[in-house]
């Protein structure tokens, strides 16, 4: 509905790049205040200065690496002392690395969890007694190797399939407290972070950067790369009054790239 967003308050890590930049821009657009959560401060000025410059309300922001509890604490206590109410939790900050599984190293796996998943599950633990008051809406970005898992993006898919089982699980307690919760799968999407993916997993496979970029298209099938505005229109979606009996599900944005039924 028209104006719905106004005055609501929206918290999207991963904000200052991608997908993450495009949904806050999405939810900027209808009218809310959002809260820009990310790693450096430089792209967090630019991504606000873009978002203010549509006309919509200024972004708060947030700098912090989201794997650490402080960092996740940092933003939960901006919001509370400024704004005092959190009506929409969007989990998009990670970048998972794909690589050779005997070459990768622990830290790979430790920083992996640590951003994507611990910063979603931390965040939203933080910020529940707000959505809760609020009855809002938590949004996590995975991703479809969460169900389709691939030998060069192990990292990925496993803490993908860990976002989508703590999705499902969390929509239990949102159904009991008033909180709709959700997850997106993008499939590849047209950001600096798929370019970079393209280039480990050319790099695990001895092949070229434009062999391994065909060969992800051919493998997904799709028609297109998808864009950021795919994933964020699908966000501010699930975060609207029509989309209100929507509860624990988990919807790949991805051209048909997952073939499975689930």
């Amino acid at each position: 509905m028209p104006g719905e967003f106004v005055g609501k308050i929206v918290v999207v890590t991963g904000g200052s790049r991608g997908i993450g930049r495009s949904i806050a821009a999405a939810f900027a657009r209808e009218g809310a205040q959002t809260v820009l959560a990310a790693t450096t401060q430089k792209n967090l000025e630019a991504a606000a200065a873009a978002i203010t410059a549509l006309g919509a309300p200024s972004p708060a922001i947030v700098a912090g690496h989201l794997g650490s509890m402080q960092a996740c604490q940092a933003v939960h206590g901006l919001v509370k002392d400024k704004f005092g109410r959190c009506d929409v939790l969007v989990n998009c900050a990670g970048a998972t690395k794909a690589g050779s599984f005997v070459d990768q190293p622990d830290d790979d796996w430790t920083d992996g969890f640590a951003t994507k998943f611990f910063g979603a599950v931390r965040l939203s633990r933080l910020f529940w007694p707000m959505l809760k008051e609020a009855q809002g809406h938590v949004v996590n970005i995975a991703g479809g190797a969460g169900r389709t898992p691939d030998a060069t993006f192990l990292i990925g898919g496993s803490v993908n399939a860990a976002m989508l089982n703590f999705t499902k699980g969390l929509s239990q307690l949102g159904k009991k407290d008033g909180v709709n919760v959700n997850a997106i799968l993008p499939g590849m999407t047209e950001t600096d972070r798929v370019l970079d993916l393209i280039q480990q997993r050319a790099k695990a496979t001895g092949a070229s950067i434009e062999e391994a970029r065909k060969s992800m298209l051919e493998k997904s099938g799709t028609r297109r790369i998808g864009k950021p505005e795919d994933i964020a229109e699908l966000a501010v979606f699930l975060c609207s009054s029509r989309a209100s009996h929507i509860q624990g599900t988990n919807i790949a944005v991805d051209g048909g790239a997952t073939s499975g039924m689930y």
